[in-house]
């Protein structure tokens, strides 16, 4: 009984930080410090390091899946919050590069302008998608819930994987373009 309490008491803030997470970042993302006035360099270093905090997230995703599958369950275990704190830290610094910097428009044409934009929406789409994916999966890893937790992470790890796939491909499409 105690394993689904946690879980219960978690799914609130599990609604709350997949809706919130999203909000914030798409308010965020709309807000350029500044053209509001403020004195702040763009920080215009951070793409190349947050593009490849997004390959090491895919790199752990796959090396803890490896783990597991070899029974190493506390390397599995430090590779998922390393891969979290990976995301999280993503996050942060997306939201702190376009708060002080102009966006970059892509550049391409004809068919590869196509596959940019493709690539691009569906990794938005599915980053919102992954919040409550993630956050289910670790919290029904907490509450030692394995066989649901199992479940929901065939679901979540290929998503998790393509989105931290594809905001490095994005990145890479996108770097000739920045100013």
């Amino acid at each position: 009984m105690e394993k689904q309490n946690l879980e219960t008491k978690y799914n609130k803030w599990i609604v709350v930080l997949s809706v919130a997470i999203p909000l914030v970042v798409a308010l965020l993302f709309g807000v350029n410090l500044r053209k509001l006035g403020y004195d702040v360099e763009p920080l215009s270093f951070l793409p190349p390091i947050y593009a490849t905090i997004n390959g090491i997230t895919a790199v752990l995703l796959v090396l803890a899946v490896v783990a597991i599958k070899k029974g190493k369950v506390t390397l599995h275990e430090n590779l998922m919050k390393t891969a979290i704190a990976c995301s999280v830290a993503f996050l942060g610094m997306y939201v702190a590069y376009h708060m002080t910097s102009d966006s970059t428009k892509f550049g391409g044409e004809g068919a590869i302008k196509y596959v940019y934009y493709f690539i691009l929406i569906t990794h938005i789409i599915l980053s919102v998608i992954i919040i409550p994916l993630v956050l289910i999966t670790y919290v029904r890893a907490l509450a030692q819930v394995f066989d649901k937790h199992k479940k929901i992470a065939k679901i979540t790890f290929p998503i998790w994987l393509y989105v931290a796939v594809t905001g490095v491909i994005v990145y890479l499409m996108i770097a000739p373009y920045y100013v």
